[in-house]
């Protein structure tokens, strides 16, 4: 009995590496981001179509833990003359994100995004409620927005 014991807890550790690297040869060893447009499009309908996108989930870890509440956080690039258009129906303010992609999950960013951006945002655009929360700023010289996201889709 004992040495099945044994045997059973070598066999579980060896599928953590088997594990691991299957992960790392699907993402890619120097990509620890997400590239998908469609959550997005779902998480902020107002910015519309999105033509590429760079964004992590802080439930995408190598933690083994689920985290309990959603934070996505990263950058999309807007289609041509979104930007413009959000412009022209809200009201922006030249303002910078606080922080510098301060949690665990978001590591894989800094260093990202556009070169000497110029962020802009609109309070209107921005939304803050019990359990939820989306900040965007955009850039309009790349036409990036750079988002940050509590529960986005609910």
């Amino acid at each position: 009995m004992e040495r099945r014991k044994v045997i059973g807890i070598g066999a579980g550790l060896a599928v953590l590496p088997v594990w691991w690297v299957l992960r790392w040869a699907v993402n890619g060893a120097d990509e620890d981001w997400r590239t998908e447009t469609e959550p997005l499009g779902r998480a902020f309908p107002v910015l519309g179509q999105l033509t590429d996108a760079k964004w992590v989930s802080s439930r995408d870890n190598d933690r083994g833990l689920p985290s309990p509440e959603l934070v996505i956080s990263g950058f999309a690039r807007l289609a041509p003359g979104k930007l413009a258009e959000l412009t022209a129906a809200h009201a922006f303010v030249s303002e910078g994100p606080a922080d510098d992609f301060s949690s665990w999950f978001e590591k894989p960013l800094k260093g990202e995004g556009p070169e000497d951006p110029q962020w802009v945002r609109s309070d209107e655009l921005d939304r803050d409620g019990s359990g939820y929360s989306t900040n965007l700023w955009f850039d309009r010289r790349s036409d990036t927005v750079r988002f940050r996201a509590l529960n986005p889709y609910g």
